[in-house]
């Protein structure tokens, strides 16, 4: 969108939120950049110049925003709508790999060469992978500046520097204040009062609807490793270098964002991981838009906008809970899941009780007994394939996933139909055209609105709602009265 000059002028001249994140305004007159809802007064057409990513406007030597803060921007929802190879890149930087891999690791994790991703990137973002990662480090660095009493040597290098001299000069360079004057100028309430424990906000494009989001995940968590308490979602985090607890509470313009980590080092990977699990980097008004278009649809949007996919932490995870729900009731699928986490699981400390377990990474249930688990035969042989393959690294399900590809290759597996590829690539792989014609309360939506009930009529029937079907089923889901549609009290 950035090459589109005269639109971006008007989304700047108007202040328009909607556009935080697609684009960065850099003024030529004060070396600043901005994100287009900047409160300031808006610059002469003449003096902006518009770029892709911060990373692109701190390469061609700008700063950022005092007021607007554009690095706490949300992130631009072309990577949860695009599967190719830029996409792909963006949510393993976001996820931290560049840092814990290097370049080298991840163009080994996306199947192509260094030289083909850093052109691509650069070609389309206006920085390579180092300074993509290079801006992410200083957004890490700046929270953990302003919302910890962490040593400065200790916030350098759990942002992810090498070193403390390239932590001060890079704050710096991209803040124009030095990592004290930032501590300094940081509100006094920005503080968690509970030692160990960060506290910031995760922004969201406007609307935003809580209820099917939060009730959803509320509704099937698996005691011991989620919980709803106090208002908010709390769970635990198997992260890359520890473990965290996070609870995440619904707030009119943003998500209230708690978390408890072992290791510092995984704040960056914990913010992405819970962006990603509330769906918080999504475009509202151009899904519902689209949805809205279609008479039968427009009715719920209308009366709920915003509705957002609840996703995941660990697609793994979801993976296996979604084969222990296969043909069963929630609560059966959460006492299934519940037994695994109590034989396998890795016990954590929570201060507030209530969580005791990691739920049990791939590995750890790989040597299972099938005759201990309570399910007919062929889901025990079903969810230990998936289990062996997961292990082995034979299936790899992540944010770097080829969505086609992933997906066949769970539809390969035996007891894997449509329904379980689907939703797995719904929830965990991010897919926003994922579509569950054979699920019960999408049909039973789907005929009381009128609407085809058969899979494939339905299917024929949803191509208007390309590219954003995975919406269209929370908004159908919506009319049933079952709690995951309820935001709990």
């Amino acid at each position: 969108m950035h090459t589109e000059t005269e639109r971006c002028v008007r989304a700047v001249q108007s202040k328009d939120a909607r556009f935080d994140g697609w684009f960065y305004t850099a003024v030529l007159t004060t070396g600043i950049y901005c994100r287009p809802s900047c409160p300031a007064v808006p610059p002469k057409p003449e003096h902006m110049v518009f770029h892709p990513s911060a990373a692109a406007c701190q390469q061609a030597g700008f700063r950022a925003c005092k007021r607007c803060r554009p690095d706490t921007s949300p992130g631009s929802p072309e990577w949860n709508v695009r599967a190719d190879l830029v996409a792909r890149a963006m949510r393993l930087i976001a996820d931290g790999v560049v840092d814990r891999e290097g370049v080298t690791g991840l163009a080994a994790r996306l199947g192509y060469s260094t030289r083909q991703i850093e052109r691509q990137l650069l070609a389309e973002l206006g920085a390579g992978p180092l300074a993509l990662a290079r801006a992410q480090r200083a957004r890490t660095a700046r929270l953990l500046v302003e919302t910890t009493d962490l040593p400065m040597a200790d916030v350098a290098f759990a942002s992810g520097f090498s070193s403390v001299r390239t932590f001060n000069d890079t704050v710096r360079e991209v803040f124009a204040l030095s990592p004290s004057e930032l501590r300094t100028r940081a509100p006094k309430h920005a503080a968690s009062g509970t030692p160990g424990v960060i506290t910031l906000r995760l922004p969201f494009r406007a609307p935003l609807h809580p209820d099917n989001l939060f009730g959803h995940l509320a509704a099937t968590a698996v005691p011991g490793v989620e919980e709803w308490r106090d208002g908010a979602y709390r769970r635990t985090l198997r992260l890359p270098y520890g473990h965290g607890i996070v609870a995440l509470a619904p707030r009119p313009d943003h998500i209230a964002c708690r978390l408890a980590l072992s290791d510092p080092r995984d704040l960056t990977v914990a913010i992405s991981r819970c962006r990603r699990l509330l769906d918080l980097d999504a475009d509202p008004v151009a899904v519902d838009e689209q949805l809205r278009a279609d008479p039968a649809l427009a009715p719920l949007v209308d009366k709920a906008p915003g509705r957002r996919v609840p996703r995941t932490v660990d697609e793994a995870e979801f993976a296996v809970r979604a084969v222990l729900g296969q043909q069963v009731s929630t609560a059966a699928a959460r006492t299934h899941a519940a037994r695994l986490v109590t034989a396998h699981g890795t016990p954590v400390d929570d201060p507030e009780g209530g969580l005791t377990h990691l739920f049990p990474a791939p590995e750890e249930l790989a040597a299972l007994d099938p005759d201990a688990l309570a399910m007919p035969r062929t889901r025990r042989t079903t969810l230990t394939t998936l289990v062996r393959r997961l292990a082995d690294g034979d299936l790899r399900l992540g944010a770097d996933s080829d969505w086609p590809e992933t997906r066949a290759a769970l539809l390969a597996l035996p007891g894997f139909g449509p329904w379980t590829a689907d939703v797995i690539a719904m929830r965990a792989l991010g897919d926003p055209d994922a579509f569950l014609p054979t699920d019960l309360g999408v049909r039973r939506a789907a005929q009381a609105l009128g609407l085809p009930s058969t899979p494939s009529a339905l299917t024929t029937r949803a191509a208007a709602w390309r590219p954003w079907r995975a919406y269209a089923v929370q908004y159908l889901w919506a009319t049933d009265d079952h709690p995951i549609n309820v935001l709990p009290a």
